[in-house]
């Protein structure tokens, strides 16, 4: 979770989640392993110094705690890494990580308590306006008729506005990641969210190892859930450049899941008539998570949200604003 971008809008959605992830416990009230161990973004090229200057000038104008850093700061902090080629380092405090399975059951868990009932497994065929403001959910286990439809389908999203004649620009594209083996030394030491932000290489800590990931620039768009290693050359090649002392680490397991992009690599966020949508986070969806849901609460309640989100409206790609968020990884 951070609050670290580009944008005001997902500088402003990442803060207010980032508060909503710190009172957990106690709202909606369950454990989230979460460690506010900061994150840490490695720049190692004039253009990136310039435009994370710029980003936290403005995230400090809205309250946000980052600040930039020399490379050899950066290494006292993050000690695996090797500075060769870094300029200088972006680090905010507040940002960190924590279980998304246990967010989800915290949310579930609280949702079951106020009525909800949850139909997972559940596959929707085909959305059916039967007025201005109401529509029949048809799916392989029964239709529902309701007077509001809200789309947060991720990678699927294209699929469910299409049935409704709403276009909603979404690809999936797969990213992976490995865990390696227990790391040496003592298991409670802190390790930032490290992020070599020229090739997109990061780790951070996973129980008593670490978890490492990167953007493979040759994946191809698709519906691919199948663990490759052909990401992996270029992985290792990344680790020996920046943190070559993980090359003697062993890998324990990996996975991999979708990406929901966009053209922009910004959110979705609107709605068409009583059709809502929250989609296409572009790999920031579950940091901004929190707050996302208090703005379609309110969007659905026809109340004004705590920030103006009309700028990411799906309508913005055919009228040509674009809004591009750049700090993503």
């Amino acid at each position: 979770m951070r609050a670290q971008f580009s944008d005001e809008l997902n500088i402003r959605l990442g803060a207010r989640s980032l508060e909503a992830f710190q009172r957990f416990g106690q709202r909606p009230g369950q454990e989230i392993d979460l460690h506010q161990v900061g994150y840490l973004f490695l720049l190692s090229s004039d253009e990136h110094v310039a435009a994370f200057e710029r980003n936290v000038d403005l995230q400090n104008s809205l309250g946000v705690r980052s600040r930039m850093l020399t490379a050899e700061e950066a290494r006292r902090m993050s000690p695996l890494i090797e500075t060769d080629g870094l300029l200088a380092a972006a680090f905010s405090p507040d940002d960190g990580h924590c279980t998304p399975e246990s967010v989800v059951l915290g949310y579930a868990t609280a949702a079951r308590r106020s009525g909800v009932r949850f139909h997972t497994r559940t596959t929707v065929r085909s959305i059916v306006r039967t007025g201005s403001d109401t529509f029949r959910v048809v799916t392989d286990r029964g239709a529902v008729s309701t007077g509001a439809v809200v789309c947060a389908a991720g990678a699927w999203s294209r699929s469910i506005g299409e049935m409704v004649g709403v276009d909603l620009p979404v690809s999936p594209l797969r990213r992976q990641v490995v865990c390696t083996a227990p790391m040496p030394g003592p298991p409670d030491r802190v390790v930032p969210f490290t992020i070599d932000f020229g090739s997109t290489f990061y780790f951070h800590r996973e129980g008593r190892g670490l978890l490492l990931g990167m953007s493979d620039p040759d994946e191809t768009p698709g519906f691919k859930l199948d663990v490759s290693d052909a990401w992996l050359p270029r992985l290792t090649e990344a680790i020996g450049r920046r943190a070559p002392a993980l090359l003697d680490v062993g890998v324990r397991t990996g996975w991999a899941g979708l990406y929901e992009m966009t053209p922009d690599h910004n959110a979705l966020i609107g709605s068409a008539g009583r059709f809502f949508y929250a989609t296409g986070f572009s790999g920031h969806g579950f940091l901004q998570g929190p707050a996302v849901g208090e703005v379609v609460r309110d969007l659905v309640l026809d109340r004004e949200p705590f920030v103006d989100v009309s700028a990411l409206d799906a309508a913005r790609f055919a009228a040509g604003r674009v809004r591009p968020e750049l700090n993503c990884v």
